[in-house]
């Protein structure tokens, strides 16, 4: 029972750290909208957007039981976190719909592109637990859905939330990676406490090399800015 408490637990903040975008997309959606469409368009586009979550999750978890698969997926969520930690800015493209069907259109097809992270996430999670992956989405989607300002808030004012997040990450690519039934099985057999080191050291992997490049781009800005203000001196 502790351990599904604390597999719960995991995908509910995986869920939360991964899902700052989503709510971008659904204010640049509905932003042309009227004030009485907007929360009717927030609603049914979080509504779509989940329901086809919910169906890639199922598929990941299902492909994530063929050798080596859990691997790349392990070794996709390491780059995913990196990225997190390191605070890449891109670029968003979002055009604002004129009528609540362009809008929840918009929102469920960029949710849809935007959401590969989260699957991958809550699939190695979930470790084939259907029951988990249910549960952990119905917590914490509506949270993702009216909460997700407050969220933002809190991860820019407490950078360590994103950074715990981050390292979770690299902690459930960890447990990915020895738990696919070949390479894991091979880890095994080399060293049985594998299964406890390797997760705890993606995790601590993750925080260095996105702390490190976090900062190699935030000189980088900063030299950039020196640099333009010598020529425009």
């Amino acid at each position: 029972m502790t351990e599904f408490l604390l597999s719960l637990l995991q995908i509910i903040i995986v869920n939360l750290v991964l899902s700052g975008d989503n709510a971008v997309v659904i204010a640049l959606a509905c932003r042309n909208l009227r004030p009485e469409l907007q929360k009717k368009a927030v609603f049914w586009g979080g509504f779509g957007a989940i329901g086809l979550r919910v169906i890639l999750t199922f598929i990941a978890i299902w492909l994530l039981q063929i050798p080596f698969v859990q691997v790349v997926g392990g070794l996709l969520l390491i780059w995913i976190a990196v990225k997190l930690l390191k605070g890449e800015e891109e670029e968003t493209h979002i055009g604002g719909g004129s009528n609540m069907l362009e809008a929840l259109k918009t929102i469920i097809f960029a949710d849809l592109i935007m959401s590969l992270d989260n699957v991958i996430a809550v699939a190695g999670a979930a470790n084939g637990n259907m029951l988990l992956v249910v549960i952990g989405l119905a917590v914490s989607i509506p949270l993702i859905i009216w909460g997700s300002q407050l969220l933002m808030l809190l991860m820019n004012r407490f950078p360590v939330i994103v950074l715990l997040g981050a390292a979770l990450l690299g902690y459930t690519a960890g447990e990915m990676i020895v738990g696919d039934k070949v390479v894991g099985a091979f880890l095994e057999g080399v060293l049985p406490a594998l299964h406890i080191i390797l997760p705890v050291a993606l995790a601590l992997v993750v925080i260095a090399v996105g702390t490190y490049l976090k900062r190699k781009r935030e000189k980088s800005g900063e030299d950039r800015v020196a640099q333009d203000h010598a020529e425009t001196l």
